[in-house]
């Protein structure tokens, strides 16, 4: 703060003893840089107020109103300062506030500039304090204070409430008819969430400004009700209001989200008609709805029409075509980028983790954290996304830490990223510990760590944190059946995955999809249950794909029953002849019952045919590099030393006699 403003500040807070006051602006004046004070140039405080320009001019005004504090014109000086204090930087602020509390004469004009400049700076509750001590001070709002106030009621955690109030004393001082209070109430309401309060205030706007709807129909679009927003912009048009660009990029906002493409194009129309030019942000927004309505062509013709492509333009770009799984193009638009953002990085990084393709995404994370581009939780998820499809419990400790030591904000899907990685990682103990720790919890963290424990065998604990789940009300979906019934086949339990598959249906009315029938068959057929497995299948209101059936013929594997099997995968073989998948299940049931000569025929028709199974791929970390590996892999720099020391391995496991307990083992069983 400047010795001027501290001077005024030390002033102001002495105002009750006038004498220190006098000594006080007495010594400020006598210095060099006031001297401008004694040959003061206007008639009035007033005149001279108005003609400011710099705070330092204000500064000195006030310093004359303390040397001589019984001008005519002192009450509207003061609260002139107040306003122009209120209007500068917080240093200025704490002056202002100062000097309202000092004044016996207050009036809503000093309350009003007081309340905006809190609002502007970020400090919410600032604002509605001032708005509690104008009530007590027996001062009514005008309609000037209350738009601001709203504003803080939106930035604050417990303004709702206030905002309500405040409504109420709108209707009772009659400030409904101002289009600026209607504005700023449609705009409360509708950041609440509240749909139906905010149409009642529009309503009731005899004078609707463009800006009026504009927030009900950005409202209805945040909230994806399409055909209410298309209705408002049908309205406003018959009214005689011209939409601006603010208009059309939330109604082209809510095409993209609900695949109206017709509707968009009509808007694209409709601004061509109109004769304007067409800026950046709706440019931006017809590529969005383009690429979202799967017409990606039209999306890049907008793009190469752009006469000025800003940072949004590109990212849309690139998410355009991640989102038609177009990676090596997205690509190349993302290293032609002259700028990117932290949402350029994040498409970019989520978009190879949805590819797969795992070893990319961490690259351009690694490109990213060279930049110099801070990560977000955004950045983390998939970061940890990726380290969860890998196991790289290394790499994923790393971006925990990076989490706490930034001081990030352990939100409720950032924990869920960090409890799923921790479980496919191998550390359900620290999963546990992070989802027990949670203060706050949505559907997605209590389906997440049942599923961690089933997928560690961890039934019982499965089933438990299920139960907690009702009892704390939260109703589950289809996927926390998914978790129930994986558990109960892990763990054999046979009644109570009958009772759950029945409850999903007969409880919370919902209707399995192919994930539960395929659990159900596995624990059916791991039960000894073929037939009731077969019988499940048969009843299927979908056409059972190669989970289900390798669930069953895994099943048929393990308990022998290669009649059975072969009753299955003969039809299914003439309808997918070309499902190698199907082929190998069939080999290692042959293999199951030691039919190696049928084993062979298989192998045989697969080559003459020219099957192949999809090749898996494995991945190791060794001292923080992945390593990738696939079946016939070649590619890695040491992999003639990789065979070699393959191949000794083997001949070690024949000579200890390995395979003579296991004829089976090397019947799927190929070095190269």
């Amino acid at each position: 703060m400047k010795a001027t403003s501290k001077f005024l500040c030390l002033a102001v807070g002495c105002h009750h003893r006038p004498a220190l006051v006098i000594s006080l602006a007495s010594h400020s004046i006598s210095e060099p840089k006031f001297t401008g004070i004694l040959n003061f140039r206007f008639h009035s405080l007033l005149e001279g107020l108005e003609s400011c320009r710099t705070m330092k001019e204000v500064e000195q005004i006030h310093a004359r109103l303390v040397v001589n504090p019984f001008v005519p014109e002192r009450k509207l000086a003061v609260g002139k300062l107040v306003a122009l204090y209120a209007l500068s930087d917080c240093a200025h602020l704490r002056c202002a506030r100062l000097l309202l509390a000092q004044t016996d004469e207050q009036n809503v004009f000093m309350y009003n500039g007081l309340i905006r400049a809190y609002c502007f700076s970020r400090n919410p509750e600032e604002s509605l304090l001032l708005y509690r001590q104008l009530l007590r001070r027996g001062l009514l709002p005008n309609e000037f204070t209350i738009p601001f106030v709203l504003k803080a009621c939106v930035a604050s955690e417990s303004g709702w409430c206030v905002g309500m109030a405040l409504h109420l004393q709108v209707v009772k001082l009659g400030y409904e008819p101002h289009v600026v209070v209607g504005n700023a109430l449609v705009h409360f309401y509708v950041v609440l969430g509240w749909l139906d309060n905010a149409h009642q205030a529009f309503d009731e706007i005899p004078e609707k400004s463009v800006v009026s709807w504009n927030s009900m129909i950005a409202g209805y679009s945040q909230y994806s009700f399409p055909k209410v927003v298309f209705e408002l912009f049908r309205t406003m048009r018959e009214e005689g209001v011209e939409p601006d660009e603010v208009t059309f990029v939330s109604v082209l906002s809510v095409c993209s989200e609900a695949g109206e493409f017709n509707w968009g194009r009509a808007i694209h129309g409709f601004v061509v008609r109109l004769g304007v030019e067409i800026d950046t942000f709706v440019m931006n927004a017809l590529m969005d709805m383009y690429a979202k309505c799967d017409n990606i062509d039209a999306a890049r013709w907008v793009f190469k029409d752009m006469a000025m492509r800003n940072v949004v333009s590109w990212t849309t770009m690139v998410a355009a075509h991640v989102h038609h799984g177009m990676l090596d193009v997205a690509r190349q638009i993302f290293e032609q980028m002259p700028e990117r953002n932290i949402i350029s990085w994040n498409t970019m990084i989520a978009g190879y983790c949805q590819g797969q393709l795992y070893t990319e995404g961490l690259k351009i994370f690694g490109q990213m954290w060279l930049s110099n581009s801070k990560p977000d939780e955004v950045t983390l998820s998939s970061v940890l996304a990726i380290c969860s499809h890998i196991g790289d419990l290394r790499l994923g400790r790393e971006a925990h830490v990076y989490i706490c030591a930034s001081n990030m904000k352990f939100t409720v899907a950032l924990t869920n990223s960090l409890i799923d990685m921790y479980a496919k990682c191998g550390r359900i103990d620290i999963a546990l510990h992070l989802f027990n720790s949670m203060r706050e919890r949505s559907l997605v963290s209590w389906n997440v760590i049942i599923s961690a424990l089933a997928m560690h065998g961890h039934a019982s604990a499965a089933l438990d944190i299920f139960s907690e789940m009702q009892e704390q009300g939260v109703v589950p979906d289809d996927i926390t059946f998914v978790g129930l019934l994986s558990a109960c086949s892990h763990g054999g339990l046979l009644q109570q995955g009958r009772f759950f598959f029945k409850m999903m249906k007969t409880i919370y009315n919902l209707l399995p999809e192919i994930q539960h029938y395929a659990c159900m068959v596995d624990l059916l057929g791991r039960g000894g249950y073929l037939e009731e497995a077969k019988e499940l299948i048969d009843s299927m209101p979908m056409k059972p794909d190669i989970v289900v059936w390798g669930a069953f013929l895994g099943a048929c594997r393990i308990h022998g029953n290669v009649d059975m099997g072969e009753q299955v995968i003969g039809p299914l073989l003439e309808v997918e002849q070309e499902n190698g998948g199907l082929y190998v299940l069939l080999s290692n049931i042959y293999c199951e019952a030691n039919w190696w000569e049928d084993v062979k025929k298989i192998r045989k028709l697969m080559k003459d045919k020219g099957i192949k199974k999809c090749k898996a791929v494995s991945l190791i970390e060794i001292n923080g590099f992945v390593h990738e590996f696939t079946i016939e892999d070649k590619r890695h720099d040491i992999s003639d030393d990789l065979y070699l020391l393959l191949d000794q391995l083997t001949d070690h496991m024949r000579s200890v006699d390995y395979f003579s307990t296991s004829p089976s083992s090397l019947s799927s069983f190929d070095l190269r």
